[in-house]
């Protein structure tokens, strides 16, 4: 299996080089040159798979085994999920609504850091450090075949780039975190992301985490992000290697949940009913990888419906859905100010700013997005669906229409897709918008539910409210069993759970909701980078002078910069 760029260009890479790569040097994202189909018997074989079994099944079909052996891909995943709380990995539980029919909700939050991006983010670490291993093995032995040592600046090493909006950076680092050759520097918009989330990322001290605050928007760390991986000098000097969700390898790791969840949710229901039903997942999200993710598992096969996309007031997804038009503000917000003041200081995504159609403060702060970056990935494929001419010549097209509709993207901030393009993207998904009010009213909804009482985070709160729009308006049919993902653990959000159960008298934050790991976790010492403005030169300094230290000085376990 090699991976191409959806920009085109005639790259392809093994899975190692696209992990190791991240972004391809003409801006595009890896996808697989081909998407394999299921075996025939997987619905037998694989029905009672444990998590760590089908994550084996499910790589296997895009892992080469002389890339990765069976046994070492094994022992990949079996260190990657040995931490989560729950013997599922990624549990789904069943929530009797009311009005008596049943709904079931993928909670994906059970890793280290409370959030789902602990599924993809502990394998992509582990996968980092074997391929260095690896490679750094094999150096050695060429070393000692002349009668030579390998020293340490020969070594591979890798410097992890990423900018969060809360959650990814701390399940970054987690993942990260004392990883032989790795460095990693997470940028954050400085006073942006909620407590919980600041002080999972920066209370953590070991010598190769270095989390950098910048006086910004998320939207500027990331395209601080993007420079820095666009920079070939830079990327060299440093070998930069990325961990958002551009990298394939966190949404080939999100695939397996999908699969788990469907043979879960058959196993529950086949107990209750003999009769058929029909499964759709439906999925909070901005930066659209992890419904990409479902995606993927059900061109591989997965026999589900129509995926279901909940998005909050940044809503480029739903407008997309709509009205075929990708862009960063829809046409009601044009010279209007979409700023609104912070939300009890939950907020972690990007930020609303004072220039008109910025992005909007929300409840549901990790999808703050104003441009989701893995849909280029689904773009690419509708591109190449509504291409004429033989395969190759399809895919040639695809790529340069890519190539065109992102740069129409970033120069103009819009792009208006045909209507073929978008009957195509219709087949597959439905989209709908979410307000803080119905965020609100849905939180407070299921937990005041008589028949199963359930606190969610503002995030899975959206995908909930998504679902019922969904099955409201789209008329899905009386055989058609939803599934929400839940993507984050309520006290990570937990001022935004707070304000909507104020009233509640039998809510009991602390006794019922707040983690053990999370006491006392404000209260930890922390090493920050501060930087003054969201500029790439200055971001440079701050890595070219830790890599300097790291040659010349030994690491110290507490520090306070700023550039």
């Amino acid at each position: 299996m090699k991976y191409f760029s959806t920009r085109g260009g005639n790259e392809r890479l093994s899975f190692e080089d696209a992990v190791l790569t991240g972004l391809a040097p003409n801006g595009g994202l890896y996808i697989p040159e081909t998407i394999p189909s299921l075996p025939q018997d997987w619905q037998t074989k694989w029905s009672n798979y444990s998590f760590q079994e089908l994550s084996h099944a499910v790589l296997s079909l895009f892992i080469s085994p002389t890339e990765i052996s069976p046994s070492d891909l094994q022992s990949l995943i079996e260190k990657s999920y040995q931490s989560f709380r729950s013997k599922e990995v990624t549990p789904t539980i069943k929530l009797t609504k009311d009005d008596g029919k049943d709904l079931f909700v993928l909670e994906l939050w059970h890793g280290p850091t409370f959030a789902f991006k602990d599924v993809a983010l502990q394998l992509l670490g582990n996968l980092f450090e074997f391929f260095l291993k690896r490679r750094n093995e094999k150096l050695r032995q060429e070393k000692e075949a002349k009668g030579e040592k390998l020293s340490e600046t020969e070594k591979h090493k890798l410097t992890v780039l990423g900018a969060t909006s809360g959650d990814t950076g701390s399940a970054a680092i987690y993942g990260l975190r004392n990883k032989e050759n790795i460095s990693i520097f997470i940028l954050h918009p400085k006073g942006r992301v909620s407590p919980i989330q600041e002080a999972q990322m920066t209370t953590v001290l070991d010598s190769n985490v270095h989390n950098v605050a910048v006086k910004a928007t998320f939207d500027d760390c990331q395209d601080i992000v993007k420079a820095l991986f666009s920079d070939k000098e830079f990327n060299n000097t440093h070998k930069l290697g990325a961990i958002n969700s551009i990298n394939w390898a966190r949404i080939l790791a999100q695939t397996v949940y999908y699969f788990l969840s469907y043979f879960s949710v058959q196993r529950q229901l086949s107990a209750s009913s003999s009769s058929f039903r029909e499964i759709q997942f439906v999925v909070p999200t901005g930066n659209f990888g992890d419904v990409l993710a479902g995606y993927y598992a059900k061109r591989m096969g997965l026999p589900i419906t129509k995926l279901g996309i909940g998005t909050n007031e940044n809503d480029i997804l739903a407008r997309f859905w709509r009205s075929g038009r990708y862009e960063k503000v829809g046409e009601q917000s044009q010279g209007e100010n979409n700023a609104t003041n912070p939300v009890l200081g939950s907020s972690d995504g990007k930020q609303a700013t004072t220039s008109a159609g910025g992005v909007k403060e929300t409840l549901s702060p990790a999808m703050d997005i104003l441009v989701s970056s893995n849909f280029e990935r689904l773009l690419w494929y509708l591109a190449y669906e509504d291409a004429a001419g033989s395969d190759n010549q399809r895919r040639e097209e695809a790529g340069s229409t890519l190539d065109r509709w992102m740069s129409a993207v970033k120069s103009d901030g819009r792009v208006v897709l045909p209507t073929s393009v978008l009957e195509l993207a219709r087949k597959d998904f439905v989209a709908e918008r979410v307000s803080d009010e119905e965020t609100i009213e849905t939180i407070q909804k299921y937990f005041s539910s008589k028949s199963n009482p359930y606190v969610v985070d503002p995030h899975t709160a959206v995908g909930l409210a998504a679902a019922e729009k969904i099955a409201s308006n789209a008329g899905i049919s009386d055989t058609t069993t939803q599934i929400v993902l839940s993507t984050a653990h309520p006290a990570k959000f937990s001022e935004a759970v707070s304000r909507a159960l104020k009233n509640e008298s039998n809510f009991d934050f602390e006794g019922e909701v707040l983690p053990g790991e999370f006491k006392g976790l404000l209260d930890r010492p922390r090493r920050v980078i501060e930087v003054e403005k969201p500029e790439t030169e200055l971001v440079k300094r701050v890595i070219d002078r830790v890599a300097e230290e790291a040659r010349t000085i030994p690491s110290t376990s507490a520090i306070n910069a700023s550039i």
